[in-house]
């Protein structure tokens, strides 16, 4: 063999050593690769799991706010509140509480406990799916580093993310616990904005790293510069308008200019700045969040859609582009049809999970472009 190929295969022997896997010196470097694929797919598929966990999570999280409930469980309980109440007293407990908030008095002065438990159920199961993540991450994290399946480097990303994944409980109270201020019936958008950001972040982060686990390191693909640099920029801007339409969503401001794509007869609303300083506009401002959410949703469409274009031409990743290309689309149509029939609940659910989905083809293009190296001759 040649020196390089003696220092590639000594290289390999080396990792694989360090992650504790078993090598057979007279194997081939490509039973290697078998071998770590072998051994990681059992955790890829575990974490592969969690992302679905995280976006069933974002589908309840987004009904629990679109029907009010989210403000109906007052206690932050990580561990007694797994429990649901179990008496007649314990209902009126938790009702007599909700009914001393400002949603309980201005928005449900007539509901009596039947009505509550409606909306407590919804949000107790928002809550106790979290509690099930944590030890659906937790258990099966300390089995596999248990059976030595999981290398140092990745058990401190994952010990990580099991951190900011109980830091994201504790940032949804601090979410919830702005509903209850004296002039609120709602959660507070920039806190909302903040819980569902985290929760992306999370979702991408497992995501990246199951599709790591799972995959073989690809070979560069000649003239890929210009089509991943799109697609990074595709992402950042999807990332941007889901952040964007988080704050439409905390302050309802799909209730308002239910008309596209002038808003009432306007490209930009008059009232755009109608607040002081500007910069509340940004967050508070019915006409104002509306249209950035606008604005960014169609240059995203327009980024992804020449990202995915460009994506396809090569070769390797054409179903990964096609498929973002299709979900950014079908997400800016699904935008509007929520927007003109006034935010329908059901079709709200679905285009904030439409969402996750792009973001999810967004990811999958952008890993199957990351071995991508420039052409020595691609055109600017």
């Amino acid at each position: 063999p040649s020196s390089a190929g003696l220092r590639r295969r000594s290289l390999s022997v080396a990792m694989l050593y360090s992650a504790g896997m078993p090598f057979d010196a007279s194997a081939s470097p490509g039973r290697f690769s078998d071998r770590r694929l072998s051994s990681d797919r059992p955790v890829a598929l575990w974490l592969f799991a969690m992302a679905g966990m995280i976006f069933v999570m974002v589908g309840l999280g987004g009904a629990t706010r679109l029907t009010g409930s989210g403000l109906s469980i007052m206690e932050w309980a990580p561990l007694s509140g797994a429990l649901p109440p179990l008496s007649h007293a314990a209902w009126e407990k938790l009702f007599a509480l909700y009914r001393t908030i400002p949603q309980s008095r201005l928005l449900h002065p007539g509901m009596g406990l039947a009505g509550f438990r409606h909306l407590f159920w919804l949000e107790y199961v928002h809550r106790l799916w979290g509690r099930l993540m944590g030890v659906a991450f937790l258990a099966p994290l300390l089995w596999f580093a248990w059976r030595g399946q999981i290398g140092r480097r990745l058990g401190l990303r994952l010990a990580g993310l099991f951190v900011l994944g109980g830091l994201q409980g504790a940032v949804g109270w601090f979410m919830v616990a702005s509903g209850f201020a004296a002039d609120a019936v709602a959660v507070a958008p920039v806190r909302l904005m903040l819980h569902l950001g985290l929760a992306l972040a999370l979702y991408a982060a497992i995501l990246w790293t199951a599709l790591g686990l799972a995959r073989r390191a690809p070979a560069a693909i000649p003239g890929a510069r210009s089509a991943r640099r799109l697609a990074v920029g595709a992402t950042l801007s999807l990332a941007l308008t889901i952040l964007a339409g988080s704050l439409v969503a905390g302050t309802h401001a799909g209730f308002a200019y239910n008309s596209f794509p002038l808003m009432e007869g306007h490209l930009v609303p008059p009232d755009y700045a109608a607040l002081h300083p500007f910069a509340r506009n940004l967050v508070a401002n019915l006409a104002a969040v509306q249209f950035d959410h606008r604005l960014l949703a169609t240059l995203t469409l327009l980024v992804s859609l020449a990202a995915a274009l460009a994506a396809a031409r090569l070769g390797r990743v054409r179903r990964a582009a096609m498929a973002f290309g299709a979900l950014v689309v079908l997400q800016y149509g699904l935008g509007i049809a929520t927007l003109l029939l006034i935010v329908p609940t059901g079709l709200a659910v679905i285009h904030q999970l439409n969402a996750v989905l792009a973001l999810t083809a967004a990811l999958v293009l952008l890993h199957g472009l990351r071995g991508a190296a420039p052409a020595l001759r691609e055109p600017a």
